[in-house]
């Protein structure tokens, strides 16, 4: 892998603590859409150029940092929310535990049996990384749309999972994780909708207040 790649890596892991240790939804918003971009790119670093490619990298960027962004920064607007001021886990004990979890990601990444041309590659602890970064927001945070972004981290890490196996990873299943995701989108902006519209907020932690009749 080239040190270009390697940089986006590492842009990648520090934009995971930008998300962690901010309050600002629109903010957060950007740095997932920047992460987008940037894992948009990696295939055209860390693979020869193809139409297969080709086709992941300008998906990626366009749904990853345009589409999705956009839709959730509307979402944002309509639910008029601009910080979670109460997490379940706090910005330091998350940054805390972020930095915890890269390092068991690194610790990991040297203990996996890989093949040979992905020894010492920066991409599996990256990913794990990113994968773990984006549980933590998922449970860390109150806000759906938080919770939201930490599902958006998730899936970033598994996509670079799968750029480990860009050459032998078909078109169709690109573009099927890509509809999964979107999907995912529209259901949890559905689910916003209503928990905004019924409750006047988009905490989730209120929903512990439903009881059965």
């Amino acid at each position: 892998m080239n040190s270009l790649a390697d940089q986006l890596l590492v842009l990648c892991l520090l934009i995971n603590f930008a998300v962690l240790g901010t309050s600002r939804l629109a903010f957060s918003v950007r740095c997932v859409a920047v992460q987008g971009v940037l894992l948009g790119t990696l295939p055209a670093l860390v693979h020869p150029f193809s139409w297969h490619v080709s086709f992941i990298v300008v998906s990626i960027i366009l749904v990853k940092g345009g589409l999705i962004p956009v839709l959730i920064i509307r979402a944002i607007k309509k639910a008029e929310i601009e910080r979670e001021f109460s997490p379940f886990i706090g910005y330091i004990p998350s940054l805390v535990l972020g930095a915890l979890f890269t390092s068991l990601a690194f610790i990991f990444a040297a203990r996996l049996p890989l093949a040979p041309e992905h020894e010492g590659l920066l991409i599996v602890p990256a990913a794990a990384a990113t994968l773990m970064s984006g549980f933590l927001v998922l449970m860390g945070r109150r806000k759906a749309i938080s919770q939201v972004l930490g599902y958006l981290l998730m899936e970033n890490g598994i996509f670079l999972f799968g750029l480990l196996l860009a050459d032998a990873m078909p078109v169709m299943v690109e573009a099927g994780a890509l509809l999964d995701l979107l999907v995912g989108i529209f259901v949890m902006g559905i689910v916003i909708n209503h928990i905004s519209r019924e409750f006047s907020s988009i905490d989730t932690s209120r929903l512990s207040a439903l009881r059965e009749e």
